[in-house]
């Protein structure tokens, strides 16, 4: 089952707690005090980034019947949608421009490049999803209705296509994030009725019908005899862009160490344990300057998860402190590479395709789902965290874990 008790898993006192979160504090004080004409030019910039991008996409695309025309379109429209999607789309829609008072950049007036309208998702994303991170049952991004992410998820039988669904998922990303505010889980529940889902099916198709008009009618009939080859670059930059959205998301949500939660543990949190929650429920991907960028800094998903109304620029600075935090709390920082993070969500996708009887370990102590009784092997481990009053050092999560870990019982498969 997923973490019912946080305090318990996480090793820590309500001391530690308090402490711990009166420090998650001070971090968001202290960035929201030093927001200026740095964070404004970044965000300027970006923009004009952005749309110069796409300019030059377009208009090589006008010349595409030649292949270097059709490659320079290709990657520069590729690049552009990455940026708007991830970078501006998605960053500014949380509201991490506001402050700047900008009309053109707020989250009220934002429409992105993408297949969901935004009404939708600032409702299914940013209130739902970073409301309940990873509380199963109300978050409904685990699993999107459609994938077995964590053993707390019954298995189905048509869980056996859990791998196709995840192809096609990735491949239809923007449709996939469309139709997300539809909630198919709860339809098929009937915690929904069909009446309310037709009525967002009806907006969704609305701005599917302004996307497909623009990148498959209006841009090619720009290219005048050169249409049919803009449309295939169009393709391929809208795939590209969901491809790399779609692996970016998931590395940040479902490898190891990314922990889920109950909805006990989420009816008695306090802010403290909010924090908590959505730094053990998400993970990072090792990233330099352009990977940041080209991520839409969401490399650093902890630190958006906790502070998703900051600007992002500022991720990699908050970041170093988390990590910190986390050094001096003696609690698990997850980051790996991309390919890492990313092998590690599929072989989750892959291996819950089939029932739990046919898997390795428990669940309560299993790659891709944990609680707190995975450390009930260990006698007594549960109070044996604080300040050892002999060592004078920590004894918290991570120690717990690696000490679970090097025990001769296999605990984990």
């Amino acid at each position: 089952m997923a973490i019912t008790d946080i305090d318990q898993y996480a090793h820590l006192t309500d001391a530690d707690i308090e402490a711990l979160g009166a420090e998650f504090d001070q971090i968001r004080r202290d960035i929201e005090e030093s927001r200026g004409e740095e964070d404004a030019r970044y965000i300027r910039r970006t923009i004009a980034l952005q749309r110069g991008l796409a300019a030059t996409g377009r208009v090589a695309l006008m010349f595409s019947n030649r292949k270097p025309a059709w490659v320079l379109g290709a990657a520069a429209l590729s690049a552009a949608k990455i940026i708007e999607n991830m970078e501006l789309g998605h960053n500014v829609m949380h509201g991490q421009w506001d402050w700047m008072n900008d009309p053109e950049i707020h989250s009220s007036s934002w429409e992105w490049d993408s297949t969901c309208p935004s009404v939708q998702w600032k409702h299914s994303h940013n209130f739902v999803h970073h409301k309940y991170t990873n509380v199963v049952g109300l978050d409904d991004d685990v699993g999107y209705g459609i994938l077995r992410v964590t053993r707390d998820q019954p298995w189905e039988w048509w869980n056996v296509g859990n791998t196709f669904y995840n192809l096609m998922l990735g491949t239809f990303f923007e449709f996939g994030v469309a139709l997300h505010h539809v909630e198919t889980e709860k339809l098929r529940n009937k915690e929904k009725t069909l009446r309310q889902a037709l009525k967002d099916l009806r907006i969704i198709a609305r701005k599917v019908g302004k996307q497909t008009a623009k990148d498959y009618l209006v841009y090619p009939a720009l290219s005048g005899p050169n249409w049919k080859t803009t449309i295939t670059a169009n393709v391929t930059a809208n795939i590209v862009r969901n491809y790399w959205t779609y692996m970016v998301i998931f590395c940040g949500h479902f490898p190891d160490g990314a922990e889920k939660f109950t909805i006990e543990e989420y009816e008695t949190e306090d802010q403290a344990r909010w924090y908590l929650r959505q730094m053990l429920g998400s993970a990072n991907i090792n990233a330099g300057p352009m990977m940041r960028f080209a991520t839409g800094n969401l490399s650093h998903q902890i630190e958006h998860h906790m502070y998703p109304d900051l600007p992002s620029n500022r991720y990699e600075e908050i970041g170093v402190r988390v990590r910190e935090l986390c050094e001096k709390y003696d609690l698990p920082y997850t980051t790996g590479s991309l390919f890492v993070q990313y092998y590690q969500s599929f072989r989750t996708i892959a291996k819950l395709a089939l029932p739990n009887a046919f898997l390795k370990a428990t669940s309560d102590d299993a790659p891709e789902t944990a609680s707190e009784l995975r450390f009930a092997v260990r006698d007594g481990v549960q109070q044996q965290f604080g300040v050892d009053p002999v060592t004078g050092k920590r004894r918290g999560l991570r120690t717990a874990l690696r000490e679970l870990k090097e025990m001769p019982v296999q605990s984990a498969g």
